[in-house]
């Protein structure tokens, strides 16, 4: 399983779409087993989630997201987490596979 992050600082930004920088977290047998940082394409509609795809993302943890974005990772079968927390990808990662990521509401701005 992948978990990509959009982050800053090396935490989580609630700014998906404009980030710099993508946490991509690899977990196998509940554990994680790699994470590396990647610069996204430029911006532009449709992008991200085509590039997510490519990287083998399965899960996004975001703060927000625009519902546009999240139909499009639905659409390659992607689950879309928002309104986590701002911390370490792999603190998010393992709050995910703990069952216990404290999710709050779509901080997008959109």
């Amino acid at each position: 399983m992948k978990f990509a992050i959009p982050i800053v600082d090396g935490k989580l930004t609630a700014h998906f779409g404009h980030c710099k920088e993508f946490a991509l977290v690899d977990v196998e047998e509940n554990r994680i087993t790699k994470k590396e940082t990647l610069a996204p394409p430029p911006h532009e509609p449709g992008v991200l989630p085509r590039w997510l795809h490519q990287l083998g993302a399965d899960v996004i943890i975001a703060g927000g997201m625009g519902q546009r974005a999240i139909s499009l990772f639905a659409e390659k079968n992607i689950e879309v987490i928002v309104g986590a927390p701002v911390a370490e990808p792999e603190a998010l990662v393992q709050g995910y596979l703990d069952k216990t990521l404290m999710t709050g509401a779509n901080v997008c701005d959109h």
